[in-house]
């Protein structure tokens, strides 16, 4: 039923951003190395300097959109990490970039796997044919040390469900963090879920507006503490406000990238060891207000939680965390708009079966109501989403994936009710799209994966992953598919 096409996304090491590097803070153990490294630099003389830092721009310039930029930034970083008493307000500006260069190195963040791709219409649909649609795909992009981001494609898809993916360029680009804003309520949530004083949390969060910044917070937290610093619950208290501001936080890109070009990189503590399988939904609100929202997974190294993007422009970003018992586990996925006045999500909660769970903001989840579990012989380990539901006049449409015999992830779908999706009106039996013997082997062998599908016409396109390691597309018509779900 599902037609290949010939489009394939791989890896491309060429493809590189620039990240701050700490000599020394390389190996796990290791102690920084700044210091001595930057009087190596400040003893060049001035000649030196500006022969190096020539060397360094004709070799990389290329190769970034904004080094100089770059550059500058981790020097003004290193400086502060070596909190120096030399003054060094009278360096020159190729001074402060050789500085920089030696404070930075590149990561090449799509080097091992560009895979597990979601999509979504474009928010600019501007001289698009008729009957084409301009897309956003987004992209999971595996580096050194299997530390995951989320990259981004555009591309037309035309009458027939075909796909053109535009060139993304060389130059990657990765966007700039900052802290909050922060949202009273959801930030309460997620101290009550730690287990911190309700009394004592309310002492800081109290006398915070509804929304606010980081310095805010940071002076309420300095008021609480003057008063009561002695005391251990409060200093507790404190790390773990600290902890929540720094896993919530925006990113901006400049105005000169394309969405193409711009890199997701892990910028919290929750995350630093990847971002993985966001699955992207564009949402319309009750208001006709439109907010493209993804969930997507942190990892820290050890543990992972779900986490919810937003973003109206594919610019800038707000990231935060999400809690309750259905947001504990991978694979959160939105539906595109509320069903009776909230929120709605597909949840893998207990790693096993799909849910559905329910939220008043989008951040806090009620426990999920079970809806699919595993039967079939192709999904005895697990079944879970493959991104967000789709709408169509017979039902929401899911596409699942389940895992069977030598851990071989097949795709499915199934079919809910679209006044009440907790309610299923039917499930394919067989696989709607296994690995063939072309895309068995890859950087995970026996897989293929997606995060989310589109709609478009008379077809459903689904792009996809196989190995864990090459991204491409298949079709397929969507009546057929509906007809032979429910009559499955």
């Amino acid at each position: 039923m599902a037609e290949r096409t010939q489009v394939q996304l791989g890896p491309d090491p060429s493809r590189v951003v620039c990240q701050l590097f700490v000599a020394g803070e390389e190996f796990a153990s290791g102690a920084s190395r700044t210091s001595a490294v930057a009087r190596r630099v400040l003893d060049l003389d001035d000649d030196a300097v500006d022969v190096e830092l020539a060397r360094v721009l004709r070799h990389f310039q290329g190769r970034h959109a904004h080094l100089a930029a770059d550059l500058v930034a981790h020097f003004n970083q290193i400086n502060q990490i070596n909190q120096s008493s030399d003054d060094t307000s009278d360096f020159s500006v190729a001074r402060r970039m050789l500085l920089g260069a030696y404070a930075t190195s590149e990561y090449a963040v799509e080097s091992a796997a560009l895979c597990n791709p979601s999509i979504v219409a474009h928010p600019t649909q501007a001289d698009v044919a008729a009957g084409a649609l301009r897309v956003v795909l987004s992209l999971r992009a595996v580096g050194e040390g299997h530390v995951s981001s989320i990259e981004f494609r555009t591309g037309i898809l035309d009458e027939d469900g075909d796909i053109h993916v535009d060139d993304p360029g060389r130059m990657a680009v990765a966007g700039r963090v900052e802290p909050g804003p922060y949202d009273r309520d959801a930030f309460a949530s997620l101290l009550a879920v730690a287990g911190d004083d309700p009394e004592l949390a309310s002492a800081v969060l109290g006398r915070l507006p509804a929304t606010f910044t980081r310095a805010e917070l940071d002076v309420s937290m300095a008021e609480l503490s003057a008063r009561a610093l002695q005391r251990s619950s409060v200093r507790e208290l404190v790390d773990r406000i600290r902890t929540v501001a720094d896993a919530n936080y925006t990113v901006s890109f400049p105005e000169d990238t394309s969405i193409a070009q711009r890199v997701l990189r892990p910028g919290g503590p929750t995350e630093s060891h990847g971002m993985e399988d966001a699955r992207f939904v564009r949402f319309v609100d009750d208001d006709a207000s439109v907010t493209c929202f993804a969930t997507y997974t942190a990892f820290d190294g050890s543990r992972v939680s779900p986490r919810l993007l937003a973003t109206d422009d594919f610019r800038t970003f707000t990231t935060s965390q999400l809690t309750g018992r259905a947001a504990t586990n991978k694979g959160m996925a939105l539906f595109p708009r509320r069903i009776n006045g909230k929120y709605v999500a597909l949840s893998r909660w207990d790693r096993e079966s799909n849910a559905i769970t329910t939220s008043a903001d989008a951040h806090a989840w009620d426990e999920g109501t079970e809806i699919q579990r595993p039967r079939l012989p192709w999904e005895l380990v697990q079944v879970g989403n493959c991104g967000s539901p789709m709408e169509t006049e017979e039902g929401w449409l899911v596409i699942t994936h389940g895992v069977g015999p030598m851990r071989t992830y097949s795709l499915g779908a199934m079919l809910l009710d679209r006044d009440d999706p907790r309610v299923m009106r039917g499930q394919l039996t067989e696989p709607l799209l296994e690995p063939i013997s072309s895309e068995r082997d890859g950087y995970v062998p026996n897989v293929v994966y997606s995060c989310g599908s589109i709609v478009h016409g008379d077809w459903l396109v689904m792009p996809y992953a196989y190995g864990d390691r090459t991204t491409t597309f298949a079709r397929v018509p969507l009546a057929k598919l509906l007809k032979s779900i429910l009559s499955a």
